[in-house]
């Protein structure tokens, strides 16, 4: 193998794969990246066998072709030390890799290619594929990512489940406290299916989607999904089990509905709960006519807070509690102006919804449990 390439132009290609690195390695082998030149194409593969990423680079001065094996921290933290410039790398037969540049070298260890494991196998015949645009991929996972569990008893709450029907696509979060869907109608699947993506990898494929602007390729069965958008690929093993149904605990039923601007909400929340229980650690809502009140105290410590807010109420008047870090996390996810946080009574789920204009194909609806006031 012998090729001529800019030093930036791979470091960020490197970089982008490198989150597939695993930090304790179960075979030494995938320390490595997988480098394969066909043609004028260089394909840079990293995995821990869970989550696989892959790039491609068009490499304008190819002078053989082959495929290595390179180790993934000396090439990364050596390419970081080079200006823009171009290096051109030869793998000998005797193992090594050496890197010329115009005023230096340097020689580093390849292993064969043929030790680096394989790419899961994703039959596209007995697959099922859906076509999401990039923004709103990347809406849906930024929306309800952050809701996930971290649940090692109940590993389907672990990550973002993926509801996908011929009438429309959600994408749902929750860790029992709190959860979130994010529904399109304008994308539709060929038929009912689908699966729950770990929430490592849908945090690694919401960073790579974010400045891409076309289609994201989705194709999966019921072990693994491929994610493909232009030149780059994630494949990853999907959590086994099914997702709880969702639908039937979001309740269809509240009536008192209190109408705020959220970065109001979210800011008044944020000033209370400092001086807020930091064992309880919830906030008071105390609800009245077109007016809300927020309260925290800490009878330990003698220290509490409260603000009023002017509002759109006219339900009923009642005192209800969240854990602030939970309402504080859920506001600050959502992007609308205008908030409508819809209750029932002091002990049931509140949803907090969408008030003001929006998208007609869109719905993000978030659903966030009352704890018991003392």
């Amino acid at each position: 193998m012998k090729f001529t390439v800019s030093s930036t132009e791979l470091l960020h290609a490197l970089l982008s794969v490198s989150r597939a690195i695993p930090a304790k390695p179960s075979i030494p082998i995938i320390e490595n990246f997988l480098f394969v030149l066909n043609g004028n194409r260089l394909e840079i593969t990293a995995t821990d066998l869970d989550l696989t990423l892959r790039t491609a680079l068009t490499i304008n001065l190819v002078e053989e072709e082959g495929q290595i094996a390179v180790p993934a921290k000396l090439l990364t933290d050596s390419l970081k030390e080079f200006p823009e410039l171009p290096l051109t790398f030869t793998a000998g037969n005797d193992g090594i890799l050496e890197i010329k540049w115009q005023s230096g070298a340097s020689k580093i260890p390849f292993s064969p290619a043929e030790e680096y494991p394989a790419l899961p196998a994703i039959d596209e015949a007995t697959s099922i594929r859906v076509e999401y645009p990039a923004d709103i991929l990347l809406q849906g996972l930024t929306t309800t990512i952050y809701a996930a569990a971290e649940d090692e008893l109940r590993p389907v709450m672990n990550g973002v489940f993926f509801d996908m029907n011929t009438d429309g696509v959600t994408l749902v979060a929750s860790d029992s406290h709190k959860l979130v869907s994010y529904t399109r109608t304008e994308i539709q699947a060929a038929e009912k299916c689908s699966f729950i993506l770990p929430k490592k990898p849908a945090n690694i494929l919401k960073s790579l989607i974010g400045k891409y602007e076309g289609n994201i390729s989705v194709i999966f069965n019921n072990k693994n999904a491929c994610f493909a958008f232009e030149d780059s690929l994630l494949i990853c093993r999907l959590v086994e089990g099914n997702y709880p149904a969702y639908r039937t605990v979001i309740p269809k039923n509240n009536t008192n509905k209190l109408v705020i601007n959220r970065r109001e909400f979210l800011n008044a929340a944020k000033r209370v709960s400092v001086c807020s229980n930091q064992s309880a650690s919830y906030l008071k809502l105390s609800l009245s006519f077109n007016q809300l009140i927020i309260s925290a105290q800490d009878t330990s410590f003698s220290v509490a807070a409260h603000e009023a807010l002017p509002c759109q109420y006219d339900g009923d008047k009642m005192d209800i509690g969240f854990k602030s870090s939970f309402l504080i996390e859920v506001l600050s996810n959502l992007s609308f102006e205008e908030a409508s946080l819809e209750l029932a009574d002091p002990s049931r789920a509140a949803l907090i919804l969408d008030a003001g204009e929006h998208n007609p194909c869109e719905e993000v609806c978030s659903l966030l449990m009352p704890v018991r006031l003392a």
